[in-house]
């Protein structure tokens, strides 16, 4: 099976995927149990996290699609 090629190797978008669940799961459970706004840090990272796993499936959706061929119009 091909591989395809996208931003991330396979390892490091299972340690991505990882990295935001571990961060997502963090967030609401330091809100709960420290009074200062310090688990937005958490929601932050958890965010930026998946905006990279969004930006690898879009580059590998995108090298999976063939080139568009240009097409010539036939004048009359």
């Amino acid at each position: 099976m091909h591989q395809r090629s996208g931003v991330l190797s396979p390892r490091q978008r299972r340690l991505a995927w990882l990295g935001f669940l571990l961060a997502a799961l963090q967030a609401p459970v330091s809100a709960w149990l420290v009074a200062d706004e310090s688990w937005l840090f958490s929601l932050c990272v958890a965010l930026m996290v998946a905006t990279v796993i969004i930006a690898d499936d879009a580059a590998r959706r995108g090298a999976a699609r063939p080139p568009a061929t240009k097409t010539k119009k036939i004048r009359k």
